[in-house]
């Protein structure tokens, strides 16, 4: 292609509003533009790598032997009503009402349109398993649409979905999809990790996530270097940094700690360790009838407390902050008082694993302005419910036994589920078994974010001039810039011959004919971050030689005329295999 015949829209400046590189390198590429907000023009360039993304995610879906289809954007409330998430997706689910005043919605995902096609299409055992994908838009109204397409509200997703006679039968699909998932973000020559993860609202019982590692990652992924073991902050596990409790060795005191709110004021006014005090949260679980459920949670006060692994504790999926009426009545004291010693029997007292080995710490004393010192369970309070509420930290000992955890960024870019039963039997989504009898079909869910693609790619690879694309990725993999080309015949010809060569070998080549000064040529495509340069000149084409330069390599290469085709595929091919 020539530069002439695509449509180029470089800017010198990122807008305002930009606040991450990729969203800054995007719209300064011309790749994107944005039309309203979390909503975005992709300009010719963008397009091109959102259909090479889309082509390798297909290529390795139909490899793993799945079918593609496309469902509708525009789904009935109908079929979100049967599962319960009309109610359940809140304001995110974009709801509309068609000229005959009737629901429908912008579909965020497809469970429910792909389980319906499943039970009407689907009757016998004989016809499992399948696995459906599809490669469409969908909508979430986010509250704060934000770093450019990392967090829109329109995007391009893949989403599959399997079904299976039973549990062994998910497995195997669900690592096939694990496998060919792995295999598309080698291809795109991306520095990803696979992590355990909460189901969140998709639901099902057991996910993990592929985030593409980068500094500016919104999620926290917990790791091992030592080791496979990985997940996500929300759902990674906490083992008690505690052994075992030992016994009480000091008395029970109050102390007075005027103005001391937080648990490292109260450990430095009382000149002691912060990881001798318990942070004591009150969450309430409202009721049917009658006054919400209270739950005070305990962590140590050097640890955070966990929101989604609190979601856990029976009776408080759906929870609140209590309100300061209920924490009087419970407590009798303000927040940053609080403790578990005396406090009502109506209140469901849950220990992290660390706290509840924990001997002589210290809490609120449900008193404004004082704590409590020597706090040992049994002695002064009654045994906790134990659980893990904490987020994980750098040091704590892996899950796995195998060493110790750190915490690095990531950006995630696709997400694997195993729903089980839960949409089957919700919506009567059912296959005759061997003997006749009606079974739910077992079910998997597996998403890949394909424009989010785009902005984690440019996070994980850009430098101070632009876009450092993977080869796979890039929206050119060459591009051709001649010296003069309108001005000079020799330089027009060698640049000709070298395309429609490239050309000709399948080598996805741009030549830049447009005339421009080097100056602007050379930062226009380390912008838009073409993997390889070739300059053509007069002075250079005198000595028969051109030059050739990777988008990251510090010099460039004086290469004979007439071995510079040979050496421009070498490259890209090195290039390709490097990932492959």
């Amino acid at each position: 292609m020539k530069a002439s015949q695509s449509f180029l829209a470089t800017l010198k400046e990122a807008p305002s509003d930009a606040e991450v590189v990729s969203h800054k390198l995007m719209v300064r590429a011309g790749l994107i533009r944005k039309l309203s907000a979390g909503i975005y023009n992709y300009l010719p360039l963008g397009l091109k790598v959102i259909r090479k993304v889309e082509n390798i995610v297909r290529e390795e879906m139909n490899r793993a032997g799945a079918i593609e289809l496309l469902m509708p954007m525009i789904q009935p409330a109908e079929l979100w009503q049967e599962t319960g998430r009309w109610e359940k997706m809140g304001p995110e689910l974009l709801r509309i009402k068609d000229r005959h005043d009737r629901d429908f919605l912008i579909q965020p995902t497809s469970e429910e349109v792909v389980t319906d096609l499943a039970r009407n299409e689907i009757k016998s055992y004989k016809q499992l398993p399948v696995n459906f994908y599809q490669i469409q838009t969908k909508f979430r109204d986010e509250r704060r649409p934000r770093f450019g397409i990392m967090r829109g509200r329109e995007f391009i997703m893949k989403d599959a979905y399997s079904f299976d006679r039973d549990t062994e039968g998910l497995k195997k699909s669900y690592q096939t999809m694990f496998d060919a998932y792995t295999r598309i973000f080698q291809r795109m020559g991306l520095q990803f990790r696979a992590v355990t993860a909460d189901n969140g609202a998709i639901g099902g019982s057991g996910s993990q996530e592929f985030h593409v590692i980068a500094d500016t990652g919104e999620d926290a992924i917990v790791y091992c270097p030592s080791s496979d073991y990985a997940a996500n902050l929300e759902a990674a596990e906490s083992l008690a940094l505690i052994a075992s409790r030992i016994g009480a060795s000091q008395a029970l005191q109050k102390v007075a700690t005027p103005d001391q709110i937080h648990c490292a004021d109260v450990a430095k006014f009382l000149n002691l360790p912060l990881e001798c005090t318990v942070k004591s949260l009150l969450f309430a679980a409202d009721q049917v009838k009658g006054p919400a459920k209270l739950f005070m949670l305990l962590v140590r006060g050097d640890h955070e407390l966990n929101e989604i692994k609190a979601t856990k504790i029976p009776g408080l999926a759906e929870s609140r902050f209590a309100t300061e009426v209920e924490i009087q009545q419970a407590c009798n004291a303000p927040a940053g008082y609080l403790g578990p010693v005396g406090i009502s029997a109506d209140v469901t007292v849950v220990a992290d694993r660390t706290v509840a080995n924990m001997a002589d710490f210290i809490c609120g004393a449900n008193e404004a302005g004082h704590h409590l010192k020597g706090v040992n369970w049994g002695r002064d309070l009654p045994e906790p419910l134990v659980m893990d509420l904490r987020n994980a930290v750098a040091g704590d000992p892996s899950p796995d036994g195998k060493g110790i955890v750190d915490i690095c960024r990531g950006i995630e870019v696709g997400h694997v589920f195993q729903l089980g039963t839960s949409y089957s039997k919700a919506m009567g989504c059912t296959y005759l078994d061997q003997q006749g009898k009606s079974q739910p079909m077992v079910m998997g869910c597996y998403g890949i974010g394909v424009t989010r693609l785009l902005g984690a790619a440019i996070e994980q690879g850009h430098d101070e001039r632009g876009i450092i694309w993977p080869i796979s990725m890039a929206p050119f993999e060459v591009v051709i810039c001649p010296m003069n080309y309108d001005k000079s015949e020799l330089v027009k010809d060698a640049a000709d011959r070298l395309h429609e060569e490239l050309v000709a070998a399948g080598v996805d080549v741009v030549l830049d004919d447009r005339g421009e000064r080097p100056g602007v040529m050379f930062a226009d495509w380390e912008l838009i971050g073409a993997p390889f340069r070739v300059v053509i000149g007069d002075r250079g084409l005198a000595d028969a030689l051109v030059e050739f330069k990777g988008r990251t390599d510090a010099e460039s290469q004086n290469i004979p005329l007439a071995l510079i085709k040979e050496k421009v595929i070498t490259e890209v091919q090195a290039a390709k295999q490097l990932i492959a």
